[in-house]
């Protein structure tokens, strides 16, 4: 039963139920002693009216009593004579005060009491007693019955008023399409409802903000990807119009830098969204930092070396940060790719691995490039952000996927002026 509309009407019935047999069970009991007690004192009461009129039925007789009558009374002398009695004989003696005794296999109820001039006995059938108390007690019990009716209507409509709410909700939402991602109306919800909307809205403002990245994200590169294949058309133009062997070779050379800088774009475009913090991540393990960053050493090391730039690496310790190792890598080498692109020939970049005194895991990278104005670094992490005046002809996506993979992994990034020139990128890593 998945219903909880149902699962609350079940319970409440089943409740109200149990606990009317229960209320039912107790009254009854208690009804059926309540009667015995009254009928005792009417015995009683008998006896004690009978008390001065005994002295007048001596000697006379009733009929034999019939088999319904609810009382029969004896009266004897204080010399044992009887004075009063039906014509059936029923006792030859009192026992003073209540008793039971069974006469000619039937049960009765007895009463004595002995006065100054005689001996007043009245006795009772105990089925007519049973029989008018089960009477008494449905006669009590009957507005109970009602009562469980009327309270399981109650229990009904007030399950359904409860569930109103998420009726409404289930209307907002049935209503929308994939293009719908406002807020969902939380007014007047239930204490116990309004979590789930508010972590329902908070999730229609992820994907809205993850769709209107996205969005952007075609856009920029659609925007982007129409320079390099224009200019791989302009090249294969160029070689269908070569003269010689020297133009041919020349715009193959060409073209195949084009190509190269289009694949370049396209990888950064992809690594970017996989990237991007919305994304499906993998699960994060324990990453040797430390080694990431020699082994990106020796990625960048033959441009390094092309350019004449010197790479140093600082990590007298094992750092280990809980991160996807593979996005690690990526963050690690576009990095240090940066660095020494942007780094003038015969000069060093240089990265350190350390953990600060509050245990986190930094990253140091630093170039002797020109860097980026403080005034520009606020925009440094944008898509297809190119610093002005910048000499190489990258594709403006190293820092955005930098970025990207940091918040995915909740680290912290700073762009600072390095020592004597150039950028330091500062990545904190969380303590695990």
């Amino acid at each position: 039963m998945r219903s909880i509309r149902a699962r609350l009407l079940v319970g409440l019935l089943l409740l109200v139920t149990v606990m009317s047999l229960v209320v039912g069970s107790i009254t009854y009991r208690r009804v059926l002693i309540e009667t015995s007690t009254l009928f005792d004192y009417q015995l009683r009461q008998m006896a004690i009216s009978l008390g001065d009129q005994a002295s007048f039925m001596s000697g006379y007789e009733l009929p034999a009593h019939p088999e319904n009558s609810d009382f029969v009374i004896q009266i004897w002398d204080v010399f044992g004579t009887r004075l009063y009695s039906p014509g059936l004989p029923f006792l030859d003696k009192a026992i003073l005060g209540y008793s039971d005794l069974t006469v000619q296999n039937e049960r009765w109820r007895v009463y004595a009491r002995a006065t100054e001039t005689s001996v007043i006995q009245v006795a009772q059938p105990w089925r007519v007693r049973e029989k008018l108390a089960r009477e008494a007690a449905l006669r009590v019990l009957l507005p109970l019955l009602a009562l469980l009716a009327l309270m399981a209507a109650a229990a009904a409509w007030i399950v359904g008023r409860a569930m109103r709410p998420l009726k409404g909700l289930t209307a907002q939402i049935e209503h929308r399409d994939i293009h719908s991602l406002s807020p969902l109306a939380a007014a007047d919800l239930p204490a116990e409802v309004s979590p789930l909307v508010e972590e329902l809205n908070r999730l229609l403002d992820r994907l809205s903000a993850a769709f209107a990245s996205q969005r952007a994200f075609v856009a920029d590169a659609a925007h982007e990807l129409r320079s390099p294949l224009t200019a791989l058309s302009l090249q294969l133009q160029l070689l269908e119009r070569a003269r010689d062997e020297a133009e041919r070779d020349l715009a193959t050379t060409r073209l195949r830098a084009a190509i190269e800088r289009a694949t370049h774009l396209v990888t950064q475009l992809l690594t970017l969204a996989r990237n991007e913090p919305e994304g499906v991540a993998e699960a994060p393990t324990r990453a040797a930092l430390d080694q990431i960053a020699r082994d990106a050493v020796g990625d960048v090391l033959p441009l390094a070396q092309q350019r004449r730039i010197g790479v140093g690496l600082d990590a007298p310790a094992a750092v280990a940060v809980q991160a996807d190792a593979e996005a690690l890598r990526i963050l690690v080498r576009n990095l240090l790719d940066n660095a020494v692109r942007y780094s003038p020939e015969d000069s060093a970049v240089r990265m350190r691995v350390y953990r600060d005194p509050g245990g986190q895991a930094v990253l140091e990278v630093s170039d002797q490039g020109p860097g980026i104005a403080p005034a520009d670094r606020s925009r440094a992490f944008a898509r297809f952000y190119r610093a002005p005046g910048a000499s190489e002809g990258g594709s403006g996506l190293g820092l955005a996927i930098v970025k990207a993979i940091a918040d995915r992994h909740g680290a912290q990034i700073e762009l600072a002026d390095a020592v004597p020139q150039g950028l330091r990128v500062v990545v904190r890593f969380p303590v695990a």
